[in-house]
């Protein structure tokens, strides 16, 4: 590894320490565990904001005493602050971690999944949106309700309250570790610290807080990933020699056309993958849904849609150059034995802790950065659940309940998400989103774009809850035949006889390929396989009729398509359910 780094250069031409003989570059790990006043003071002062914002709507406004007000903020809410809030509600510090981790290890073709944010945002800005907010739903799995059945809304419900409080887990646990490792705050502090600050600004302030803590913390984020690539560059010297060794070292990704979905990551898997899996997160989530109808008009929330997609890109942008300004420092090293974990995530934190040593407050940027996303993620999955568990599981049963009596009962059950998301983040480790997600999202896009689906939609999820655990138990089983990494050198003959000696591995068969998907195309798999499942049950056990579906519950996707033929075929060949047509009354009985 030592001859790697010398044939990169990076220690002649850098203000790190010279790897001479044994000696290692980087700083002297007893060093790296302290913050120093200027740390602190802007680490606390993310906090205290965050909690202030909180203060400030739970004391402006209507107060947070209706339902209306704390779920969805009055909707009244402008298409600016939303955009940011969509992009910060999945902008976690696993992302902000994870994605330069990928690109130090594996080059910038990950870079390629911003070719799928431009359908990723399109098609729920014009698709989704439409629907959704025409209904005037607090919770997504209403439509679900309205579409087929209230068994089919309960199922989505649980499986959303399981996979977000698993995850809330990893979110909590992420920012928290990298502060342990930054400073000598206690991992169970640092857990604290983020949990309850989150919790309260959530429980006082309401959707309107969460939204506005949003836009403030995606600043710091921004702010805090720029701050580490401009100090990286200046101490690689300069961007010509970031370039240079990132070339020589092969993280320089070309368009991989590979059309083999085993492979971890091609331009198809990311691409076209990437897709499904922005439709999951940016189409139809719970979390997004709800930021979505906070918008004051329906062109507020389409315009929402659209303002995301440059700060999606600028996002990933930071983070991949992030990778690339750490492989121009270490060449591929591995220095996270020295923060006394195995993770690989935490190269991320040694490089900021290692390139920043000295320069007071800008290592509590970083770390303020990494909460902010986090606070982000956090807060946002604390009021949807609280939102799905009041309108989907307490509501009809309680159809009588006060309206001071809700609010007062969705506050509370904020609160109590929150204590158990901390309790989960001492039992859960990093782990990719749940399919439980995936399932439950296609079940939505079965129900919107295909009308005489009906009783497939149970049939449809069962199917590919079923599918999904399977292939992922599989590939757990099946892990030799998992991704490659790049050569840790940063020289080219090194990459060169690595691709040579890859030659010779033999490519798995049978189940083993099927559990060699890429994970990027867990979510197109699960999606094709509900809708596949779901239209075939229906056509067996009779599709639904036109008179039976909800008004204003369907986007016309065959409608649009067929838009040149007559009317009258038009309605022979698919329902055409006009997207304007209000729901008289219906909501009343949810």
């Amino acid at each position: 590894m030592q001859e790697a780094s010398r044939a990169c250069g990076v220690c002649t031409s850098t203000s790190l320490p010279v790897n001479r003989g044994s000696e290692t570059i980087g700083m002297n790990p007893s060093d790296q565990k302290h913050f120093t006043a200027a740390d602190y003071v802007i680490f606390a002062l993310l906090l205290a904001a965050s909690i202030g914002i909180g203060l400030y709507h739970a004391l402006s406004g209507g107060r947070q005493r209706t339902t209306q007000e704390f779920l969805l903020a009055d909707r009244s809410m402008s298409c600016l602050p939303i955009s940011l809030s969509l992009l910060a509600s999945f902008q976690s510090a696993v992302a902000i971690i994870g994605v330069p981790a990928e690109v130090y290890a594996h080059g910038t073709q990950y870079w390629f999944i911003g070719c799928a944010y431009f359908l990723g945002l399109l098609i729920p800005a014009h698709v989704f949106i439409p629907v959704l907010y025409k209904l005037q739903l607090s919770s997504a799995y209403q439509y679900l309700e309205l579409r087929f059945s209230k068994a089919v809304r309960i199922c989505g419900t649980l499986a959303f309250i399981f996979q977000t409080v698993v995850y809330m887990g990893v979110c909590v646990y992420t920012p928290a570790f990298a502060l342990n490792a930054a400073t000598e705050f206690e991992l169970w502090g640092s857990v604290l610290a983020t949990g309850l600050v989150c919790t309260l600004y959530t429980t006082i302030g309401g959707l309107k807080a969460v939204i506005w803590t949003d836009v403030f913390q995606t600043v710091v984020m921004f702010a805090g990933q720029l701050a580490v690539i401009v100090v990286g560059v200046h101490q690689t010297g300069g961007v010509s020699e970031v370039w240079r060794k990132v070339r020589e070292g092969n993280r320089i990704a070309a368009l991989d056309l590979n059309p083999d979905p085993t492979e971890r990551h091609t331009f198809w898997t990311l691409g076209v993958g990437g897709v499904f899996l922005m439709l999951s997160l940016y189409g139809v989530n719970q979390a997004q849904v709800q930021r979505y109808l906070s918008a004051r008009t329906e062109k507020e929330a389409v315009r929402s849609c659209y303002m995301a997609f440059p700060s999606l890109q600028l996002s990933l942008a930071l983070s991949c150059v992030m990778g690339l300004v750490m492989f121009a420092l270490y060449c591929g090293e591995d220095h996270s034995d020295k923060l006394a974990t195995s993770s690989k995530d935490a190269m991320v934190i040694y490089f900021v802790m290692d390139m920043l040593q000295g320069l007071p407050g800008l290592p509590g940027l970083f770390v303020a950065c990494l909460f902010s996303a986090a606070l982000s993620t956090i807060s946002s999955a604390f009021n949807s659940l609280a939102t799905v568990t009041m309108e989907d599981l307490v509501k009809p049963h309680f159809p009588a309940m006060t309206e001071a009596r809700a609010t007062l009962l969705s506050k509370a059950l904020a609160l109590s998400y929150g204590l158990l998301c901390m309790a989960m983040a001492y039992f859960t480790h990093l782990m990719d989103d749940s399919v439980l997600q995936v399932m439950t999202s296609c079940i939505r896009v079965l129900s919107i774009l295909f009308p005489r689906c009906h009783q497939g939609a149970l049939a449809g999820l069962g199917t590919g809850l079923a599918l999904a655990f399977w292939v992922g138990i599989g590939s757990i089983v099946a892990r030799g035949s998992g991704a490659r990494p790049l050569p840790a050198g940063c020289n080219a003959t090194s990459a060169l006889h690595a691709a040579f000696a890859n030659v010779t591995l033999s490519r798995p068969s049978g189940l083993h390929r099927l559990y060699s998907l890429s994970y990027m195309w867990y979510s197109a798999f699960g999606c094709f396989t509900v809708i596949l499942t779901g239209l075939v049950v229906s056509f067996l056990t009779g599709p639904m009729k036109e008179e039976d579906v909800t008004p204003g519950t369907i986007y016309p996707l065959m409608g649009k398509l067929v838009c040149f033929l007559p009317e009258h075929l038009k309605k022979k060949l698919c329902c055409v359910t006009p997207l304007g047509q209000t729901v008289s009354g219906i909501m009343n009985k949810y």
